[in-house]
């Protein structure tokens, strides 16, 4: 009987040479991620991933990624977001990669990702400007307040010569004495007898509103008064303390300088003689001819 030729039967493929067959892990994200029309950099900002870093997935760059712990990670996140098993791509990425440890992994800073989140280079020189600023502006007000001065701003230098020259003295102002015409006004019925050198110039009632004025010739004028707080004495327009205590026959000095200073200032020489007659009871008798009357202010 012949021999048959027989065809060899194929040999099963085993899971190396099917991992074989599949194209590299950044070819295979590469492709799924123009299938879903996204750039580059939608996808830094979607999954938060440095574009530099997707864009050495997808070459194969390893020298210019982290870890492979953290590259691992960033192909997940990449896998995920184009739409492949994430699982699937981070055995296949630790194969390709083979344990490799790169020399840039220790050095290697993240940037942020998404360029939303960082702030604008304007504020951020703004800022910088401000806070130059600020501190010149502080050094000079310190440097400022360091040096002596005076409250004038002037040198401390000159103000000690200033200083060491003494100031005449000015005399105090001396308080004019007061001047102008005596005046007597009766806020209610009042006796009064006007006096002067034991002469009578006037001795009647003032009624209320009614006044007498001390004539200016007279030297040395006495005001006797039976009723004190019925009277308002005025010097030039000035008006004088109370002339005596209320209810209390009173003997003052009519002299302006005596009823400015109160009855606690009278002299008591000044008293004059007692007179002869004395107030009456009820009414007053009319002035005598030769004196003024009292004049009546009331409006």
């Amino acid at each position: 009987m012949a021999k048959r030729d027989r065809d060899p039967e194929p040999e099963p493929l085993d899971e190396e040479q099917l991992e074989a067959e599949l194209p590299p892990v950044g070819e295979r994200l590469r492709a799924a991620r123009e299938a879903k029309k996204l750039s580059l950099e939608d996808l830094a900002a979607q999954t938060r991933i440095p574009q530099r870093h997707l864009a050495s997935i997808e070459t194969g760059d390893w020298e210019n990624l982290p870890a492979p712990t953290y590259t691992i990670g960033f192909a997940k996140n990449y896998a995920a977001a184009v739409g492949l098993d994430r699982f699937e791509i981070g055995n296949q990425l630790r194969e390709e990669m083979g344990g490799q440890r790169f020399a840039s992994n220790a050095t290697d800073v993240f940037e942020p990702a998404d360029p939303r989140r960082t702030m604008p280079k304007s504020l951020v020189l703004g800022a910088i400007a401000a806070v130059i600023v600020l501190v010149i502006v502080m050094t000079w007000l310190n440097n400022r307040s360091l040096e002596p001065s005076d409250e004038s701003g002037q040198p401390a230098a000159q103000t000690a010569s200033s200083t060491t020259t003494p100031k005449p003295q000015q005399a105090a102002p001396v308080a004019a004495p007061a001047q102008g015409p005596v005046v007597l006004a009766a806020t209610a019925p009042a006796w009064i007898q006007v006096t002067d050198q034991g002469k009578k110039l006037f001795e009647g009632m003032l009624q209320p509103g009614q006044t007498y004025t001390v004539p200016a010739t007279a030297s040395a004028p006495m005001l006797k008064a039976g009723k004190p707080e019925a009277l308002n004495v005025t010097v030039g327009g000035a008006a004088a303390p109370p002339v005596g205590p209320a209810g209390k026959v009173t003997t003052v000095s009519l002299a302006p300088a005596a009823l400015m200073k109160g009855p606690a200032a009278q002299p008591a020489a000044a008293t004059p003689p007692r007179a002869t007659t004395r107030a009456p009871a009820a009414a007053a008798p009319p002035p005598p001819a030769e004196t003024p009357a009292p004049t009546n202010t009331t409006q």
